[in-house]
């Protein structure tokens, strides 16, 4: 009975542990099927091809900057300074980038798309724009410059893309769209830049000198600062108008800087003006240049008699614009050729009065 009993216990135990032995062998494994996707539409499309057509066209910039190890300045080293973007202006070999990108280089390296690292030289800038031009030491072969576009037309809500090196990543690509025109922001020099073109495309440390473009690849915008409490992108990114960036590159490979334009008076400021005459939107001609535009003009500025302070004329119009300040009025003559006459319109005397004045390049 024990015997039978134990021959039925072993058989038992042999079935269940070949139960279970074939329970937990696991089953082979097999991926499951991929569904097709198909062709990628349109929306998904453009902004591919676009990348693909720009990435060619746009660097990474590396900048260093000179050290001393001792106290007395003898022993001088180069270092890391900082990075950021740039694209190709033409074939023979010019980078566009912001100023602040290269400020305080003693050496700048661009490196190409394809990876190979090339030595640039200072060509110019104008830091009141936050422009600058560098050259590739040798022109390698085959540089494609960037496609211009036009920032007069832009409208907000259409799609743009930014390309560019943030914290040292390359070739990134964020899109967006135009979040709103004609903003102001400062430049290095404290000089207020026009018609900035805010976008919501991501931008971020090293971005700085990339191109913004628009949904025909074509170069809208220089991206050149974000507004942002961390330091990092918050969706608020803003670019300097490519019709900025065409009128000042060109200056800036024939001469190496801006040429601006000289009016022969050094305006009063602001806070002056109203504690002397209370508040005045316009700008107010302080000290006339002898012999200057100012003065063949007419313009008359500030005079003292006795104790008694006279007004200068306040400059209000300018070819038909309002002006409320020195850098309003900057704006508007710089977007003229030089030689040519400006309109303007100013009070004198409670009254306003019309005054012609020709544009001459400033003497540095």
């Amino acid at each position: 009975m024990r015997r039978s009993i134990l021959i039925v216990s072993l058989l038992s135990a042999g079935i269940f542990a070949g139960w279970c032995g074939h329970a937990l062998t696991p089953s082979p494994a097999h991926p499951r099927a991929v569904e097709p996707r198909g062709p990628l539409p349109d929306w998904e499309q453009i902004p591919i091809r676009r990348f693909r057509e720009a990435a060619p066209s746009v660097v990474y910039i590396t900048t260093t900057e000179e050290r001393s190890r001792d106290f007395f300045g003898l022993d001088v080293v180069e270092v890391p300074a900082g990075s950021g973007t740039g694209f190709i202006w033409d074939t023979d070999g010019h980078v566009v980038t912001n100023f602040h990108v290269i400020k305080a280089a003693a050496r700048a390296y661009i490196t190409l798309v394809d990876g190979s690292r090339h030595e640039a030289t200072y060509v110019g800038g104008a830091p009141d724009k936050d422009l600058a031009v560098l050259l590739l030491a040798k022109t390698p072969p085959k540089l494609r410059p960037i496609p211009l576009g036009t920032s007069t037309d832009l409208q907000v809500g259409q799609a743009v893309l930014a390309i560019g090196n943030p914290f040292g990543l390359d070739q990134t690509l964020t899109t967006g769209v135009v979040s709103a025109l004609g903003r102001e922001i400062q430049s290095v020099t404290r000089r207020r830049i026009a018609g900035v073109i805010q976008t919501d495309a991501a931008i971020n440390p090293g971005n700085s000198g990339g191109p913004l473009l628009d949904s025909a690849g074509r170069l809208i915008g220089v991206n050149t600062a974000i507004q942002s409490p961390s330091g990092a992108s918050a969706g608020i990114g803003f670019a300097v108008p490519v019709d900025t960036v065409n009128r000042v590159v060109p200056q800036l490979i024939a001469r190496g800087h801006l040429e601006r334009p000289e009016l022969g008076f050094e305006p009063v400021e602001p806070r002056l003006v109203e504690r002397a005459f209370g508040p005045q939107k316009g700008v107010m001609v302080g000290k006339v240049a002898r012999g200057g535009a100012a003065a063949r003009a007419g313009l008359r500025g500030v005079s003292v008699e006795g104790r008694r302070v006279f007004a200068g004329d306040l400059i209000q119009v300018v070819n038909g614009r309002t002006v409320q300040d020195w850098d309003g009025l900057l704006d508007a003559v710089e977007a003229l050729p030089l030689g040519s006459t400006v309109n303007l319109e100013i009070q004198r005397e409670g009254r306003k009065i019309p005054v012609a004045i020709r544009l001459e390049a400033a003497r540095d």
